[in-house]
């Protein structure tokens, strides 16, 4: 009868002990949701990930690239290659130096918000590269509103599908 009680009194032991030790970890993961961080200094750019930004469209699908181990083949149709000028307006993306790879779209269907295209403008000489941040209609029919990554507002105008000259369709750093 001793070891009975002994043995019912080490598991009610562990029982208690394993309780308490699980509401200590409840606690603590309650308190962790409300720990403040340090504030950071005016200067660092604080990342958040509180909503999803429109990415390019996968125009390349995995049975068109081909990796061997001295070269990469990519089949892919009225491909054309690009370099850029250094006005940061795509800052991360692409800059001076870097490269990509463009298709030419063939209506205005092909074109999808977060896709990035080389349209030229009614305002500047050289074609611009940005990238689509709302597409919609009107009287004149398609159009989109693109902006460079790094500016601040949208290019001026309606971007028709007539001044689109091709969409980017991969970058190579």
């Amino acid at each position: 009868m001793v070891v009975v009680k002994y043995v019912l009194g080490v598991v009610f032991a562990f029982l208690l002990f394993m309780a308490g030790w699980q509401m200590n970890s409840m606690i603590s993961y309650a308190h962790a949701e409300e720990v403040v961080l340090p504030a950071q200094p005016e200067s660092v750019k604080q990342f958040t990930f509180d909503r999803e930004k429109p990415s390019p469209q996968d125009w390349i699908k995995e049975s068109q690239i081909h990796v061997y181990s001295d070269k990469i083949v990519i089949d892919l149709a009225n491909a054309r290659w690009a370099k850029f000028t250094d006005t940061n307006s795509m800052d991360p993306v692409f800059d001076k130096g870097n490269n990509v790879i463009q298709i030419i779209p063939t209506n205005e269907k092909q074109l999808a918000v977060g896709d990035i295209i080389t349209y030229q403008s009614k305002y500047m000489k050289d074609p611009i590269i940005h990238r689509i941040i709302e597409i919609s209609n009107d009287e004149q029919g398609w159009y989109a509103t693109v902006k460079g990554d790094n500016n601040d507002s949208p290019d001026p105008g309606r971007i028709r599908f007539d001044q689109v000259r091709k969409v980017v369709v991969g970058v190579l750093y």
